[in-house]
């Protein structure tokens, strides 16, 4: 079971997370999509038979910890914003899509599975953002050698909306239902794919002035043959 709570109003809500689902190559511009499969062509990821994707991955995953463990030093975040069905209704998020880089090389699937998905506990109901979606902004930064750099940055126009995503994932509804939890797919990196000691991401709804933030910290676990 997961606390959420309503950033404007403090109430909390428990979601018990039942299904887990990664939307990859999530762009509404082919151009965008074609730079992610390049970003990841670079470090060895084989392009997606179609676009977009919908990876399965263990409910247990999903995390509000302030620390995740990965193993080994080839891992690293993804800014995205966050889609949870609750029994209130659909509810808005930021999260980050972590992956492990080295079995991305030979399995996308697999590589989002061995990786905790940290996402923030405070959220938005999605009726209060969806009548001005695109006005919506997604940032991230990445702690590399104890500097903090900016990474990510841009506005979700690049990506599906809420509705068009959860019609082509097979939804009639722009909704999900209580227990469905969806990662909506990333922003171009900013100097290339690279691990951090800690990763930072904001979703930033400017109409309203308000911003929803998550960060944490990876703690390596040592590769032993």
């Amino acid at each position: 079971m997961t606390t959420f709570q309503l950033a404007d109003s403090g109430e909390t809500l428990e979601v018990e997370t039942r299904e887990l689902i990664i939307a990859g190559w999530a762009g509404r511009e082919q151009a965008a999509i074609d730079e992610h499969i390049e970003e990841l062509r670079e470090i060895g990821v084989t392009p997606p038979s179609s676009t977009p994707l919908f990876y399965r991955v263990s409910a247990d995953q999903l995390t509000t910890a302030d620390t995740i463990q990965v193993l080994g030093d080839a891992s690293s975040g993804e800014v995205e914003v966050v889609l949870i069905g609750s029994p209130q209704g659909t509810l808005v998020g930021i999260g980050s899509d972590h992956t492990d880089r080295e079995a991305e090389a030979w399995s996308v699937a697999h590589s989002k599975q061995v990786c905790a998905k940290p996402v923030g506990r405070q959220v938005w109901p999605l009726e209060e953002v969806i009548d001005h979606w695109d006005e919506l902004t997604m940032s991230s930064w990445a702690t590399i050698d104890g500097q903090e750099v900016l990474y990510q940055q841009g506005r979700v126009t690049g990506l599906l909306p809420p509705a068009e995503l959860l019609r082509r994932f097979g939804l009639e509804q722009t909704r999900l239902d209580p227990g469905q939890v969806m990662l909506c797919g990333t922003l171009p990196v900013i100097g290339g794919v690279r691990a951090a000691e800690a990763f930072c991401m904001v979703l930033e709804d400017p109409l309203r002035g308000r911003t929803l933030a998550h960060g944490y910290r990876v703690q390596t676990l040592p590769v032993i043959a």
